[in-house]
């Protein structure tokens, strides 16, 4: 190689040294959502069950065939309906029997009247001869003696109507129980049945389920709520109560009473809500969310759920300089939530942040935003370096 040569060679090697390739940008790619103010809510959901508020079982006071049952699962019942109806042969011959014993206990009264009236006069005439001496003391006594008789005999007749009497009446009392009546307390016209336990040919004994009847026309809604929750709850309070059953439709509740005591197996206190349930839509049974709302603000600061991170043992979010691409972690202090977001209650922060990527974030980090922000921080950099040529934005 001769001189010349020696010399290009040596400028290609300088040159290459010179001129190295520019480092690629690293950094982590993220997703930003902006910081926001909205109106926050504290709501809590509670699950629970549907419960009538009223139900009772309808079931015989006496034993005996059941011969008619008129209504069945699903029908509505008024006030005083007949029911059902039991074999009354056996009682119906008792009502006939103690009829029978009143019958001569009445004749006796008529009979005991009758030997009192002829003591009476009796008495009298013996009273009228012994004035005139006619009679000796002892036919007075006799007389006397007599009338006193058939005066106790008439009181036990009269006592012995009484007895049979009231004998009659809880007969026919007993007789009236063949024939099963609907009665409830309250304002509600109508109810339903709900089940039925037995079938007409059945023997019935004393107390044996027939039917379950329902008042739907108002249900109770009842969840069991945690210590934390109980001492936030009230008499009125009102809530939101939906059901799979029907999806997107919402039920308003208000709550009507509260435990005085939570159990200690759950530690968990039992909350009854009223629900008007004038279509009958809900049912029984039925499984149920409560949402009760504490509490709710305004024109608060928020941002995702997802964007809260700790670090350090300090929660916080990481704060986007779109310009940069760089982050910058905050220490927040948080408030409520719903919706999956939460409350800022300080710092006073604007801009974006991190709510997808964080975990792998430090302070101080370089990111790399999604295409659909990146405008977002091209917008950034155009104002700022019309800030730099203008001095103004």
């Amino acid at each position: 190689m001769g001189y010349l040569g020696w010399r290009v060679h040596e400028k290609i090697l300088v040159l290459q040294n010179k001129v190295k390739p520019k480092p690629q940008k690293t950094g982590v790619a993220v997703e930003v959502a902006k910081i926001e103010r909205k109106s926050i809510s504290d709501v809590h959901s509670f699950t629970g069950s549907i419960f009538p508020k009223s139900h009772f079982i309808l079931a015989p006071r006496i034993s005996g065939r059941l011969v008619k049952l008129y209504f069945d699962i699903g029908d509505a019942i008024k006030q005083k309906d007949l029911i059902a109806v039991i074999d009354d042969e056996e009682y119906r011959l008792e009502v006939d029997k103690a009829t029978c014993l009143m019958n001569v206990a009445l004749a006796n009264v008529e009979e005991a009247l009758s030997d009192l009236g002829v003591a009476q006069t009796e008495l009298a005439r013996a009273r009228s001869l012994r004035q005139r001496e006619i009679v000796s003391k002892s036919d007075l006594d006799v007389a006397e003696a007599k009338y006193k008789a058939a005066e106790v005999k008439h009181k036990v007749a009269l006592t012995q109507v009484e007895k049979e009497k009231v004998s009659l009446q809880a007969m026919q009392v007993r007789h009236s129980y063949t024939k099963i009546h609907a009665f409830w307390e309250g304002d509600s016209k109508t109810r339903v049945v709900g089940e039925r336990f037995v079938h007409e040919g059945s023997m019935l004994a004393v107390n044996t389920p027939i039917l379950s009847v329902l008042d739907l026309d108002t249900v109770l809604a009842v969840v069991h709520v945690i210590e934390q929750d109980y001492s936030r709850i009230e008499v009125g309070q009102k809530a939101t109560v939906t059901t799979d059953a029907f999806p997107g439709k919402k039920f308003s509740a208000k709550t009507v009473r509260i435990a005085p005591l939570l159990k200690e197996t759950s530690r968990q206190a039992k909350v009854e809500m009223e629900i008007i349930n004038a279509d009958h839509l809900l049912k029984p049974g039925m499984f149920i969310r409560a949402e009760m709302e504490f509490l709710k603000k305004d024109n608060v600061l928020s941002v995702p759920l997802s964007s809260i991170v700790k670090r350090n043992g300090k929660e916080g979010v990481f704060l986007v300089n779109m310009e940069k691409e760089k982050v910058q972690f905050v220490p927040v202090s948080l408030g409520i939530s719903q919706d999956n977001y939460v409350e800022i209650i300080s710092p006073d922060i604007k801009g974006f942040v991190v709510s997808l990527g964080q975990h792998l974030l430090s302070d101080d980090a370089s990111i790399v935003l999604p295409p659909e922000d990146k405008p977002k921080a091209e917008h950034k950099k155009e104002q700022s370096m019309q800030t730099k040529v203008t001095g103004k934005i």
